[in-house]
C-alpha cells in the first residue's frame, strides 16, 4: 500500500492524488519525488558522483562480484519474487542484474538524488522510479523484497531506515543490504564519501533484530583480499583521496582481472553455503 504523506490515507499509484485529501506528490525531472527538498542536495553523498559511477561499475571487480553475491542470496532464499524494490538504486547496475536474472520481478527503484535516476533510468526503463528519503518511505506491505546496497553507512539514522524498510515489506517478505565492514579499516576515502560508520560484526545482525527481522544469511565478503585492502587504507590514512574520490577505482586492467579472480573464488565458497567471518564488507538477507 502506497501511503499519503499529508493524510495517511491508500494512494493507488506513487503519481495518484490522495482519494481523501488530494495530495499528490510533486515531480522533479520527470520522477515522483517524495523528499523534493532533498533532491539535489540531500547530504550524505557526492550528487555529482554518479556520472562517474556509472562509467566505472560495469568493468570494475568489486562491483561485478558485490552483484554476484546479491544474486546468489536472492536466487538461494526469493527466486520466485513479485516485486523488488532498491533503496538508494544509484545509476541502476544493481537493479539491471536483478531484472535480468528475475524477468518476471517487477522493478521499482529509489534515490535520494535525482542525479542518479537519470542513469538508472537509462539503463533500465522498464522499472518504476521515484525519488525518495529512505527514513520517511510511504509505503505498507507493499513489495516482497527490498534491497540497500552501501547504503546505510551514509545515513546517521539508520535504525529507522530499517524500521522504514520493516514496514514497507509484505509479511514474509525479505532484505537483502550490504555495508562496508570493520571501523580499523576506516581512511580518508570513508572521510570523503561521507560514511557514518563502517560495521562492526555482528552490529548490522542486532539492528536487524531489533527492527524485527529474523537474520536467514549473513556473511562477510572481499575477505581474500582484506590484507591487501588493509595495506592500501593504511597508505590512505597518510594522503588525501583524489579529488574526484575515484583514486581507488582506478587500477590497472591486469589488477583489476587478478582480484575479480581472486573474488570469484570466494563467491564459489559462498554459493556453496560457506560465511566468511571478517571482509572489507558484509552481506545480511533477513526476513520480515
Amino acid at each position: 500500500m502506497i501511503v499519503c504523506r499529508k493524510c495517511a490515507h491508500a494512494i493507488e499509484h506513487i503519481a495518484s492524488c490522495c482519494p481523501h485529501c488530494g495530495w499528490q506528490a510533486p515531480q522533479i525531472d520527470g520522477f515522483v519525488a517524495f523528499a523534493p527538498e532533498l533532491a539535489h542536495d540531500g547530504g550524505g553523498f557526492h550528487a555529482d558522483a554518479f556520472e562517474r559511477l556509472y562509467a566505472q561499475e560495469n568493468r570494475h571487480f568489486w562491483f561485478r562480484v558485490r552483484n554476484d553475491v546479491i544474486l546468489t542470496l536472492l536466487q538461494q532464499f526469493t527466486s520466485h519474487m513479485q516485486s523488488f524494490f532498491e533503496i538508494g538504486c544509484g545509476t541502476g547496475y544493481v537493479m539491471t542484474a536483478v531484472a535480468q536474472r528475475f524477468p518476471h520481478t517487477k522493478i521499482f527503484g529509489g534515490e535520494l538524488f535525482v542525479n542518479g535516476l537519470f542513469f538508472a533510468a537509462q539503463r533500465i526503463p522498464s522499472a518504476v522510479f521515484m525519488q525518495i528519503d529512505a527514513r520517511f518511505m510511504p509505503f505498507d506491505a507493499e513489495f516482497t523484497v527490498i534491497g540497500m546496497f552501501d547504503v546505510l553507512e551514509h545515513i546517521a539514522e539508520d535504525t529507522q531506515v530499517l524500521q522504514s524498510a520493516y514496514n514497507a515489506l509484505q509479511p514474509g517478505g525479505f532484505l537483502i543490504c550490504s555495508v562496508p565492514q570493520h571501523q580499523w579499516l576506516w581512511s580518508n576515502l570513508d572521510d570523503y564519501s561521507k560514511h557514518q560508520r563502517r560495521y562492526e560484526r555482528g552490529e548490522l545482525e542486532q539492528k536487524m533484530h531489533d527492527a524485527g527481522f529474523t537474520v536467514k544469511r549473513s556473511t562477510s565478503f572481499n575477505s581474500l583480499l582484506l590484507p591487501a585492502m588493509y595495506v592500501s587504507r593504511l597508505l590512505q590514512r597518510k594522503r588525501m583521496p583524489s579529488p574526484d574520490g575515484m583514486g581507488e577505482f582506478n587500477i590497472h586492467p591486469l589488477v583489476n582481472r587478478l582480484f575479480e579472480w581472486i573474488l570469484r573464488i570466494e563467491l564459489w565458497f559462498i554459493k556453496c553455503g560457506i560465511n566468511f567471518p571478517i571482509g572489507g564488507s558484509r552481506m545480511i538477507i533477513v526476513q520480515k
